[in-house]
């Protein structure tokens, strides 16, 4: 498999440090509201990397924490007249109902920052004995000017140019404009721990490098997260990581491409800023999914109402393809392949292949879809209800393994309501005593009930309308 590296800014081939071992660090959301549309792209595209990883035999250790103290959570939990830690419990709880809505595997680990402040202190304190950490007051910063030859290789930049960007704000307590918060003091109402340098709370750089490094290792596989976060959080990381144990710290960095929403940037004062949760009530969340796998990852990605559309009619193209298959396989004989069904085999393994090929380049789930769409046409059109068995059980399965990998067809194949399956039997029974009548209305009052009944020659089939 290759890799667009960030770091090297090139493709590389992926070679994990430890053969047949995958360590992944994904950066999760702050948990102070439900996240929106832009943080499910990451979530998605990255589950879709580890489930990929895994189809290939890797033993994947994911890891994606939550930042669960910040300046917002305490805002929120202010308005809400409650603590962090309840605000934190609430949003972590609505977050696995909207990734488990998007297919998203739970983590191996999800790591909470406030859990995790002996770690936090423990990696500051390295920083302080290596000269690259200062206190001032309660707060403690990175010495960016000590750690200068190094720091900018993420972004591709030096300290100079980055400087000439930066502003020093009045009063600013900083040695230089490039540091930042490592440890920050306690301030009036503030949740707060003990440290060597008096009660306050982590900076957000240094929570990701001490749980990514405690259940992962100082030096691991990929790191992952949206375009945003590559300066200033993960370059941070980086340094602060690095800076404390003088090893790499992640060998492969991976960033998604920004969302927009009707062509324009998502903003909440352009009114395009949509939670998960709200957009969910609209479309079926297996869609939202489909959707954002349709472009590559780091490839900018437009949202709109009729994209979504497109992406759900081409989920039930998929469907209607899978269900039709199973109808046949239930009722086909188990007999030997003649030529045409097995030259569909050897397609089917071909069009593994391809996709494979697909997410093997820099995981390009654009072109995994196609391939699974081709492969779905000569479903179509290479099995009937009279085909062997073996040869529709073997596009069955192809189709199965490229979908797992996406996340795609969870939806279980009879999934029709019990009353709705009495109603077809009951309209079986009219239509054999000749009342067609009754069958009609029958079939009308199963269609209200959103379900359409296709008479075939093995028996009526039934598939939501």
């Amino acid at each position: 498999m290759q890799i667009f590296n960030t770091l090297t800014r090139k493709k590389e081939d992926f070679v994990p440090l430890q053969e047949g071992h995958v360590g992944i660090y994904a950066c999760g959301p702050t948990v102070y509201n439900y996240f929106h549309i832009g943080n499910a792209r990451p979530f998605i595209i990255f589950d879709t990397l580890r489930r990929f990883l895994k189809h290939l035999g890797y033993d994947v250790k994911f890891v994606q924490n939550f930042t669960d103290i910040d300046d917002k959570m305490i805002k929120r939990a202010n308005e809400e007249n409650t603590t962090v830690d309840a605000i934190a419990e609430k949003y972590i709880a609505e977050y696995f109902k909207d990734a488990q809505a998007l297919g998203v595997l739970e983590a191996d680990v999800h790591p909470r920052a406030t859990r995790h402040i002996g770690e936090i202190i423990g990696l500051i304190k390295k920083l302080e004995a290596k000269g690259l950490a200062y206190e001032v007051n309660g707060d403690v910063y990175f010495d960016t000017q000590a750690y200068r030859s190094s720091y900018g290789k993420l972004i591709g930049q030096n300290l100079d140019d980055l400087e000439s960007g930066a502003r020093v704000e009045v009063g600013d307590i900083k040695r230089h404009p490039m540091d930042f918060a490592l440890w920050k003091a306690q301030k009036p109402g503030e949740p707060a721990w003990k440290s060597p340098w008096g009660m306050g709370r982590p900076g957000w750089h240094i929570e990701c490098s001490a749980m990514s490094m405690k259940y992962l290792g100082e030096t691991f596989d990929i790191h992952c997260g949206g375009v945003d976060l590559i300066f200033p959080h993960h370059e941070n990381e980086i340094a602060q990581s690095e800076g404390a144990t003088g090893k790499p710290f992640a060998r492969y960095w991976m960033h998604n491409g920004h969302i927009n929403v009707d062509n324009k940037k998502m903003s909440k004062s352009a009114g395009n800023f949509f939670m998960v949760r709200d957009i969910l009530k609209e479309y079926d969340a297996e869609a939202v999914r489909l959707f954002m796998l349709s472009a590559h990852y780091r490839s900018p990605i437009n949202f709109s109402r009729d994209l979504i559309i497109q992406a759900a009619n081409s989920l039930e193209r998929l469907y209607t393809a899978r269900n039709s298959a199973l109808f046949n396989l239930e009722h086909a004989p188990e007999r030997e392949l003649n030529a045409e069904e097995t030259a569909f085999v050897e397609r089917s393994k071909k069009a593994v292949e391809a996709f494979d090929a697909a997410m093997s380049d820099d995981l390009n789930t654009a072109d995994a879809l196609a391939a699974i769409f081709e492969h779905v046409r000569d479903m179509n059109s290479s099995l009937t209800a009279d085909s062997a068995a073996g040869a529709i059980a073997q596009g069955l399965d192809a189709l199965k393994t490229m979908t797992d990998v996406l996340g795609l067809l969870s939806k279980e194949y009879d999934s029709t309501p019990e009353e709705v399956k009495e109603l077809v039997e009951k309209r079986a029974a009219a239509k054999k005593a000749r009342d067609f009548a009754e069958a009609d209305r029958i079939r009308d009052e199963v269609l209200q009930m959103g379900y359409v009944i296709e008479d075939t020659p093995k028996g009526p089939k039934v598939k939501k309308a």
